[in-house]
């Protein structure tokens, strides 16, 4: 099982090179990050995960920008979006930054992609909240044709493109693999219909051992191989992560607290401490 880390870069934690190198040194297979174009001040769509909303969500850096600079100054770590909102982003303008990260890397991008559960933020963007994962299918099906295609098409209803040019193309065919987030109803299903593997949030589950088999059956109906599974959110928690391991996750993801280089590094060497079988 591989082990990677989440965290929440800001204008005021940790730096974005000093992270991403110490994670590397103490062997973490991949680090993660989020994405948030901006928060409405409003504040009428709750936090996700209740309470007050925590301060790094105003503050987050451009994803993009971050793994690209991660790229530029490490040597093996992968590269993940934890969630990247495609929903907020131009998909011909995202193929080209996925791709791109993917090419300077030498292919080291994962994507992981969500529909959003701030309303108000997506609908800024323009994208009815209702019809946002519908959005988040096309899109991503035309960032796939864009990276495949040489002169590149994509017919929807939320995008529409005739013949196109677009590089670099990423170093990874057909692409990134791209991680479907979520847990709702129909998750499994669009990770099977448009995904490459499952990303949900761990929320202390004590097994994904059934999910996982309902994941693998849905994709066997559908013609497909078994699906990934990468777990964010793990706790720190020993025989959970052996448990994980024994249901076939594939990844498990820990959080970093995005603060200053001395909390973080210390969180780190716990958590590599607590995950040593796994790291590389």
């Amino acid at each position: 099982m591989k082990i990677g880390a989440f965290m929440f870069y800001t204008d005021t934690s940790i730096g974005v090179v000093e992270a991403a190198q110490a994670l590397e040194a103490r062997g973490f297979e991949s680090i993660w990050v989020p994405e948030h174009t901006h928060i409405p001040s409003s504040r009428k769509t709750p936090y996700l995960y209740g309470g007050e909303l925590p301060d790094a969500y105003r503050h987050t850096l451009d994803p993009y920008v971050v793994l690209g600079m991660i790229a530029a100054t490490t040597q093996r770590i992968r590269l993940g979006t934890g969630i990247s909102l495609v929903v907020e982003r131009d998909p011909i303008t995202l193929a080209k930054s996925v791709a791109s990260v993917d090419q300077l890397s030498g292919g080291r991008m994962e994507l992981g992609i969500g529909g959003g559960w701030n309303r108000e933020e997506l609908e800024h963007h323009g994208v009815p909240f209702p019809r946002r994962w519908k959005v988040l299918r096309e899109r991503t099906e035309a960032m796939r044709a864009i990276w495949t295609q040489e002169e590149a098409s994509y017919q929807g209803e939320f995008v529409s493109f005739e013949k196109i040019w677009c590089w670099p193309k990423p170093v990874q065919q057909p692409g990134p693999r791209v991680w479907i987030g979520g847990d709702g109803a129909n998750t499994l299903r669009r990770v099977v219909r448009y995904g490459d593997g499952w990303l949900p949030t761990s929320d202390k589950r004590p097994s994904f051992a059934d999910k996982i088999a309902e994941l693998n059956a849905l994709a066997a109906a559908a013609g497909r191989g078994p699906l990934p599974v990468s777990v964010m959110g793990t706790p720190g928690d020993a025989a959970l992560l052996e448990q994980y391991a024994r249901d076939g996750v594939e990844r498990c993801i820990f959080w970093l607290p995005p603060t200053g280089e001395a909390k973080v590094l210390a969180r780190m060497d716990e958590l590599a401490r607590l995950a040593e079988p796994y790291l590389s």
